[in-house]
């Protein structure tokens, strides 16, 4: 083989500098727009999954790991994360609110819209729907008008962001149970069977018909949550 010439050699390097260029084009366009381009300013994300038994988390602090650990996987795992629950009083335990769990605001998605300035207008005039409530990976989360509904995202907490009061357990046993029990779910596209507020609600719409997966599904499920940085 012949040695290049040295003049041939240094025409080829502003070719490889541009290609060099555009391979690095090209990897950005395919980087989630939960990844490099969102994660910065992403405060907010519905679960792409559910860890595997159903309401059954581990209690709120298994919840909270199983958002940390979705947003670490995109790379923001920086925060600490919560996942929007209410805990009902139990076994000598005071109920806990899932608004007094998720921070100040203000939270933005995977694309850094805005779902909430604060605490007051998450539980009021929000800006939560199907087009915004998305995963950590930045994409969109199944709803009504999809061939596979899974609307239904687990909250046990009423409109108003608190633990239901008395003895009546909307949160699957505190979020320890996969077989009987109920929880409170919300729609994150804001559609239900009727045209009421329940159906409209993204945190507090109907209970589950039991706490496992595949009752978790028959209503429009998966037993995804709602996270949010609470820094």
């Amino acid at each position: 083989m012949k040695n290049r010439h040295p003049a041939e050699a240094f025409s080829a390097f502003p070719r490889l500098v541009i290609l060099a260029g555009m391979l690095a084009l090209s990897a950005c366009a395919q980087t989630p727009s939960g990844g490099a381009g969102g994660v910065s300013s992403m405060s907010f994300f519905v679960t792409s999954g559910n860890p595997g038994k159903g309401a059954d988390l581990g209690g709120l602090s298994g919840a909270d790991q199983y958002c940390q650990q979705l947003a670490s996987s995109v790379g923001a795992g920086s925060r600490t994360w919560h996942a929007y629950l209410s805990n009902s009083a139990m076994d000598g335990a005071p109920a806990v609110n899932a608004r007094d769990r998720i921070g100040r605001g203000p939270w933005r998605n995977a694309k850094g819209e805005v779902i909430a300035n604060n605490v007051d207008e998450l539980h009021g005039d929000n800006n939560l729907n199907k087009q915004t409530a998305l995963t950590e990976t930045g994409e969109l989360v199944p709803g009504r008008s999809d061939p596979v509904n899974t609307h239904d995202i687990l909250t046990g907490s009423q409109a108003n962001g608190r633990a239901f009061a008395g003895d009546k357990d909307m949160t699957c046993g505190n979020w320890t149970k996969s077989g009987e029990g109920s929880a409170m779910v919300g729609h994150h596209d804001r559609q239900g069977l009727r045209d009421d507020a329940e159906s409209k609600s993204w945190n507090a719409s109907h209970p589950t018909k039991a706490c496992d997966m595949e009752s978790l599904k028959s209503t429009g499920g998966a037993g995804r949550l709602y996270c949010f940085a609470v820094n």
